[in-house]
């Protein structure tokens, strides 16, 4: 498949991964509320049962992610996301599709296992205010438990 970048792609691109690179630090480094600022009003987080199902709206998503992250009484988050691999479509616009390779470490002081979770974020973004943010967010999971979705309907053409 060959297509055709622009240079305001590329700079449309590199602004579309920072806000993935924030996403991991931001989750990482327990800052709630930077956190959900990635996030469009009405996104979506399509992380499936395991993770309480669908979490529609920033209200629902910040509520979510604070369990996550503060509701074992844990001070210091004991995970930390590398994401690599990133793949972008600039789709119009207003609109961009990613996929991004994830894993996730965990870095608690004595863990047996290092490796918890390899698996791959599938992203629509929207623009809102000028600003590119996640609007629907899915974890296709690899290891250690495999639930596998593929591409959107929408981009894989």
């Amino acid at each position: 498949m060959t297509t055709t970048v622009t240079l305001e792609d590329l700079v449309e691109i590199e602004s579309i991964k920072q806000v993935r690179y924030l996403y991991s630090h931001y989750y990482d480094g327990n800052r709630l509320d930077d956190l959900v600022s990635l996030f469009t009003e009405d996104a979506v987080c399509e992380f499936g049962e395991g993770f309480g199902g669908n979490w529609v709206g920033k209200a629902h998503i910040r509520e979510r992610y604070h369990d996550f992250l503060y509701g074992s009484g844990r001070e210091v988050h004991s995970q930390m996301h590398a994401v690599t691999n990133p793949w972008i479509r600039i789709l119009s616009d207003e609109e961009a599709y990613g996929r991004w390779y994830q894993l996730n470490l965990n870095v608690a002081e004595g863990a047996e296992n290092p490796l918890t979770l390899f698996g791959i974020y599938d992203d629509v973004y929207k623009k809102e205010d000028g600003e590119w943010k996640i609007h629907r967010t899915r974890i296709d999971f690899l290891w250690p438990r495999r639930q596998f979705y593929g591409l959107r309907d929408e981009v894989q053409g």
